[in-house]
């Protein structure tokens, strides 16, 4: 890419990495809250008595924490985060094309190995 220097341990990020880097970190966020809106649509949907409506309170609660511990934007853990999302179908490799290919190979390694961030708790 533009011969700027690259380590894993504390990755650089161009301007136009930042550009690709915040759409699909974007995108994967939609998609995911795409997915959990149609489920909890269809739970309301076929919600007939009142613990119905609790099993959707939770379903959200749970999903609002998944979602809260998968999604960080700090560069330093974002190839990490990448790795996860990929790795759960809600990042493709398309969507990060235009990274540095030390980049793009970490983060697909990563998501082999079905990779969490080191601070996950979930």
């Amino acid at each position: 890419m533009n011969g700027q220097a690259f380590s894993l341990n504390e990755p650089s990020w161009s301007p136009a990495e930042k550009k690709i880097a915040r759409k699909a970190f974007d995108q994967a966020l939609t998609r995911q809250c795409g997915a959990i809106a149609a489920k909890a649509k269809t739970m309301m949907m076929a919600a007939s008595t009142p613990q119905d409506l609790w099993e959707i309170h939770d379903y959200l609660s749970e999903q609002r924490r998944i979602v809260d511990q998968s999604y960080d934007y700090r560069y330093s853990v974002l190839l990490t985060v990448f790795a996860s999302l990929l790795s759960k179908g809600w990042l493709t490799l398309a969507d990060l094309a235009g990274l540095h290919e030390d980049k793009l190979k970490k983060i697909d390694e990563l998501a082999k190995f079905g990779s969490k961030p080191a601070y996950w708790h979930g």
